[in-house]
């Protein structure tokens, strides 16, 4: 099926039922259209630059500071501001785009709903379609979800606000395409969000506000902020309406914080610690350099020097140029039993703790019962403060390239990697079959947390280091260790589940994505492939 754009082509492999009608009417299409149009030619000379900078770090170069921007960086500037209902951000979940999740994220124990159309979803048609629909819902107050057994879900008054994560500039949509290829899956997103509510969300005194993921340098923001900027002047809105909060959660991101701030002035209001896929990021950016290989996934925590000076780095610029600081995920479910549960609230509390004191505004969580425990955390630290701008960590001493790339200490164990190709395996085969957001072995995992299991093994194959009891991590260990933990998966999930599920295909990508020669930058590309 083809819709006839003010004269330009976007063709559609999904027919139109009723649901997608909702969503793709003639003027969002003609607006998605312009978008698509005049900024995926730029979209891909950004990806191919991003191709380009990785080739010399691969060949030995590390990520810098870049000289040419100092005198953005040495200048004495601000953003143009941040609306009254995002100044107090203490608290924020995320979860993906669904009905029911929505709901109950809205009328959570929390200040910010982060709906995602990212790392938590896995982007079948049905679900970006749906996804739509139920945000469009919640901002119109008109949202209810029945479950099957009738128990009726709805918006309590003042539910949290509002922020709608797109996908990254790397992903694309495939069932909508211009000039034979797939168009920009964060266009996609972007603009049936904003056209479809815009003119509710600032009749109740809040705005169209994104999150924007995975970014890896200043001209990427630049280019969000011409998009922003071209949408504002379509619509005949007033510059600095549409609002975004920039994930810095890439190793090349954490050097260009200043420039990215600047770039997106008029319109971005804070950075976040996306610190699960920064993990990821530093192991894809430093793939080739041996000296800094990470250890277990469990043992690389936000106390480790590298991760430490990337969140004290990022406190201190945002809150220079008066924007927000946000911290990272808690990925802990609570436990139904009580000793368990005590325990996932006390590293969730101390984590927490870590974040306030070093003078973070807010930060993120992944399910509802952990709301009141971070939001107390909060609370005592702030005060009677809405955020934490003032605190600027003036006196720190500067965060050097040295401090952000620093080899991170620990142990390879031979349960750690067990437990990673188990929790990569049963992600991989959610996702392909539509679920990006899962709970296993008690932490909400999404693509961030199985980028980094996958990414640690291959990296260990590639510099065929030891585990701790002296084995070698080699491609026939590997393939071994997965052939015994699917046996484990199976045994764990039953073999009903095991059986209807996807798992031998979720096995075979992990296999192929971890024992190629060359890294896959992101599972979800092929994942894709398998979705329908």
């Amino acid at each position: 099926m083809t819709q006839q754009a003010t004269g330009r082509k976007l063709s559609f492999t999904q027919g139109f039922g009723e649901t997608e009608r909702q969503v793709l009417t003639d003027d969002a299409v003609e607006f998605l259209t312009d978008l698509v149009v005049k900024f995926t030619p730029q979209r891909d000379e950004l990806l191919a630059a991003r191709t380009g900078w990785q080739e010399e770090i691969d060949r030995g170069e590390l990520p810098d500071f870049i000289s040419e921007t100092n005198s953005i960086r040495n200048s004495e500037w601000k953003i143009r501001g941040v609306p009254s209902d995002l100044l107090d951000r203490r608290v924020e979940i995320t979860g993906p785009v669904e009905r029911k999740m929505v709901i109950n994220a809205l009328n959570a124990n929390v200040k910010v709903f982060m709906a995602d159309f990212e790392d938590s979803l896995a982007p079948s048609w049905d679900k970006v379609i749906d996804g739509q629909i139920n945000l469009r819902d919640a901002v119109n107050g008109t949202i209810s979800y029945t479950n099957e057994t009738g128990k009726v879900y709805q918006l309590k008054p003042n539910p949290a606000v509002l922020i709608a994560r797109v996908r990254g500039l790397h992903l694309p949509e495939k069932h909508v395409q211009w000039q034979g290829e797939a168009i920009p899956g964060g266009l996609f997103d972007f603009a049936l969000y904003f056209f479809h509510n815009y003119r509710q969300l600032l009749a109740k005194g809040s705005g169209p506000y994104f999150y924007l993921p995975k970014t890896q340098s200043w001209q990427e923001a630049a280019w969000w902020s011409e998009v922003f900027s071209f949408t504002e002047d379509r619509f005949e809105l007033p510059r600095g309406t549409i609002k975004a909060t920039v994930l810095i959660e890439t190793l090349p991101a954490v050097f260009q914080m200043d420039e990215i701030l600047y770039h997106l002035r008029e319109h971005i209001v804070g950075l976040n610690c996306g610190r699960w896929d920064y993990i990821f990021s530093y192991i894809k950016t430093l793939k080739n350099h041996s000296d800094r290989v990470l250890p277990d996934r469990q043992s690389v925590t936000m106390n480790k020097p590298f991760l430490s000076a990337y969140s004290r780095l990022l406190i201190k610029t945002c809150h220079k140029r008066g924007a927000f600081a946000m911290g990272g995920m808690a990925a802990f479910i609570p436990s139904k039993d009580a000793e368990q549960n005590a325990m996932v609230l006390a590293k969730v509390r101390a984590d927490k703790e870590l974040e306030a004191t070093n003078g973070h505004d807010g930060t993120w969580v992944a399910h509802p019962g952990l709301a009141d425990t971070v939001m107390e955390v909060f609370n005592r630290v702030l005060g009677d403060r809405q955020n934490q701008l003032d605190v600027l960590r003036e006196h720190d001493a500067p965060i050097t390239a040295a401090q952000l790339l620093e080899p991170c200490d620990g142990e390879r164990t031979e349960s750690g990697m067990r437990a990673n190709i188990r929790v990569a395996v049963q992600y991989i085969e959610a996702w392909i079959s539509g679920n990006g957001c899962v709970p296993i072995y008690g932490l909400m995992e999404d693509a961030a947390t199985a980028e980094i299991s996958r990414t640690s093994i291959w990296q260990w194959i590639h510099h065929e280091k030891s585990l701790s009891n002296g084995q070698l991590v080699t491609k026939a260990l590997f393939r071994q260790m997965l052939k015994e933990e699917m046996l484990v998966v199976r045994e764990e999930v039953g073999e009903m589940r095991y059986h209807a599920g996807r798992f031998s295909e979720a096995a075979q990508l992990m296999e192929r994505i971890t024992t190629q020669d060359e890294l896959i930058d992101f599972l979800t590309l092929p994942g894709y492939e398998l979705l329908a």
